[in-house]
């Protein structure tokens, strides 16, 4: 998502765009079948493990495009690093295309062709060229068609972001998008497309277009402007597929043009637009920002392993510049292949953004660095990727509850996910293998293969699918609530009554005789006969008065139900803290038993049980280090002696560590394999066969 420290503000110097001469650039002809034939085979998207993106956001004030680039200049980039893929510059957030567009808004002039030297380079080598496109962010497309503009509520065209934003409802889909990637098909035979400026830039639309498909739809004369209006809910639910309807527009219109051609919208279908995969989209992708990217991509990982459909995450190789106290500097190695362990141990594909010169050339002294953090994942490819994730522990992130809640149609979700996120980072602090999941990864009795589903501090659930949590627990499943608003959606499933209003306090939570205390909203309960009170707290930092329940375990059909009546999603992701993590955990055991595989020996390790080519996986990332700020590191704690046991029938032939053929010691003993991992450095797998 490359927000406006990245795009330099257009200056609009009138209406028109001179055509600019180009120098030595190459005359662009459709590639015909015996070019195709004669350069080797390139791996579709599906296929591909480890790729390169590189943006710059071409600007009218950018007049030398194409000055420095070379064919050496990539061709030593692909000799160095062997990516499966490139994906380069075609269109920035400002609309101007950084190629020699006949059918779109050039930038401001060149000197070569950088598109064609981008393709004839990749298609020699046989590494696929992928584009990047800004979709529904396009200010020039504002600028010369304010009529194609998204309105705001007040009548505005639309600058969430300082850049245009165009309306799904009106005509730039048909007028400039798709004619544009078919340019771009016809005359560079790019592979394909990752649409940037998608579903995070589309907001309620006021357009004219958008108010008459609303009136044609429902018959009312206005549309609701604000959250707590009348039918607000409705009109947000109408724009969302309203956008649902232009990105199945382009990717379906492009489809029947060129069916190999391959598109994915950035974020479409992540955490930021949390449905199920119903636009005809070829993989789907998203890129993690470089702040705090390390939780970033343990919880965006989670959720697109679970869609069902070829993945990769994008970590930006660069902490971001242009604040007091901020340059922009380059990450290390060793803290790119922290952020790429957590994409490759739940079976991605992982993908480096650097920065193009504002010439469409790359900066050439990171080449050894991109073959450092290639060489790392690719030694770790057979190991990983595609690997089938084993379920053990599900935590809800509920696409109703952020779209009941919210003012937007879709992500980023700010505040709305921190409390999921914070969760998470606890649940994986405490080394549980955890996946993140929507209600469809959960209905039609799919939720039965996890043994514990975690609900945390949703304030709105669909009725229906309150009563799918209601039959998984009642077939045997285990159900962790977290907070008061969960309390009060399953409060005779839990077998307590909520005694008054949740209140805003610090609460003190007992476990293994030690306090840990949060300011947090806590929820009163009183436990029937049925229900057993299974830890308490206290509103001091001492045991002194006698506590009240704060969880509460309660047998349900054969399953049970645990609640937990204080906040802690938030607070954790803030500020973490030993004893809620340590007793969340222990609740798991507790109502489920131990899972597939227990790791001790340190926190600072997340765990990841596959399944690859007949073989047990378990992945071993270590997390330490510093994270939530926007630290440029290279050097991370090693972590260990780790002690691994694994649930296991049977007699393994071997167990050992990838990459590398390692050795560990281990032994088996009542259907548990015991391994002793002297250390792990950032990240190792532990294959059983």
């Amino acid at each position: 998502m490359k927000f406006v420290h990245i795009y330099r503000r257009v200056k609009i110097v009138g209406a028109l765009i001179l055509t600019v001469a180009l120098v030595g650039v190459p005359t662009c002809m459709a590639l015909g079948e015996s070019s195709e034939q004669k350069n080797p085979p390139r791996l579709r998207r599906a296929e591909s493990f480890f790729g390169l993106h590189f943006d710059f956001h071409a600007t009218l004030d950018d007049t030398e495009i194409g000055k420095t680039l070379t064919d050496s200049m990539l061709q030593n980039l692909i000799d160095a690093v062997r990516p499966d893929y490139l994906q380069c510059d075609c269109k920035g957030h400002g609309g101007c295309s950084s190629y020699p567009t006949k059918i779109g808004n050039q930038a401001g002039g060149f000197v070569k062709d950088p598109l064609r030297i981008w393709r004839d380079v990749t298609a020699r080598n046989g590494v696929a060229l992928y584009i990047h496109y800004s979709g529904l962010g396009d200010n020039q497309a504002v600028v010369k068609h304010p009529e194609w503009s998204l309105i705001e509520a007040d009548g505005r065209l639309c600058d969430k972001r300082t850049f245009g934003i165009t309306s799904y409802f009106g005509p730039y889909v048909d007028q400039l998008l798709i004619p544009q990637l078919k340019e771009l098909h016809d005359e560079y035979d790019v592979d394909g497309v990752w649409v940037d400026g998608e579903c995070w830039a589309a907001f309620h639309d006021y357009s004219p277009a958008a108010l008459k498909a609303w009136k044609e739809k429902t018959g009312y004369e206005d549309a609701p402007r604000k959250s707590g209006d009348e039918h607000w809910s409705e009109y947000a639910e109408f724009c969302r597929q309203g956008f649902r309807d232009y990105f199945a527009r382009y990717v379906d219109g492009i489809h029947s043009y060129y069916p190999k051609f391959q598109i994915a919208g950035n974020w479409a279908y992540s955490s930021f637009m949390p449905e199920p995969v119903e636009v005809n989209v070829d993989f789907i992708s998203g890129d993690f920002m470089p702040k705090n990217s390390l939780n970033s991509a343990r919880f965006q990982g989670r959720y697109l392993a679970e869609q069902g459909m070829p993945w990769d995450l994008m970590a930006w190789s660069f902490r971001l510049g242009g604040r007091p106290g901020y340059a922009t500097t380059t990450k290390s190695a060793v803290q790119l292949q922290q952020e790429a362990s957590e994409v490759l141990a739940l079976g991605g594909g992982f993908q480096v953004y650097f920065q193009q010169k504002r010439d469409a050339s790359i900066v050439e002294w990171q080449i050894p660095l991109m073959k450092e953090v290639a060489q790392f994942c690719r030694e770790r490819q057979e190991y990983c990727h595609k690997a089938e994730i084993i379920p053990q522990v599900a935590l809800l992130y509920s696409r109703a509850g952020l779209y009941h809640s919210g003012d937007k149609l879709f992500g980023h979700w700010s505040g709305r996910q921190g409390p999921t996120e914070g969760i998470l980072q606890c649940l994986l602090d405490g080394q549980n293998a955890v996946e993140v999941v929507s209600e469809h990864h959960l209905t039609g009795g799919k939720a039965d293969r996890f043994p514990v589903i975690v609900v945390p501090e949703w304030s709105y659930l669909e009725p229906a699918f309150i009563e799918e949590l209601k039959q998984y627990a009642r077939n045997g499943g285990r159900l962790i609530l977290i907070g008061p608003d969960p309390a009060k959606l399953f409060e005779q499933e839990l077998g307590v009554t909520l005694c008054e209003e949740p209140r805003e306090m610090d609460v003190y939570i007992d476990y293994n005789g030690r306090l840990g205390g949060l300011n947090t909203r806590f929820q009163a309960v009183h436990a029937s006969d049925k229900a057993r009170v299974w830890k308490r707290c206290y509103a001091e930092n001492d045991y002194k008065e006698p506590g009240e329940p704060v969880v509460t375990i309660h047998s349900y059909g054969k399953g049970q139900i645990a609640g937990i009546y204080a906040e802690m999603g938030r607070q954790y992701e803030l500020a973490p803290t030993t004893v809620p993590r340590d007793m969340l955990t222990a609740l798991i055991r507790e109502i489920a038993g131990n899972q597939l595989v227990r790791v001790e020996g340190s926190h600072y390790v997340d765990v990841v049980p596959t399944r690859k080519n007949g073989k047990l996986m378990i992945n071993l990332v270590n997390t330490s280090g510093s994270h939530q700020g926007d630290a440029v590191y290279d050097d991370i704690p090693t972590i260990g002696p780790l002690t691994v046991t694994v649930q296991y029938s049977g007699q393994p032939k071997t167990v050992r560590l990838q990459p590398g053929n390692r050795p560990v010691p281990w032994a088996v003993r009542d259907g548990k394999i015991r391994c002793a991992v002297a250390q792990v450095t950032i990240h190792d797998v532990l294959e059983i066969e």
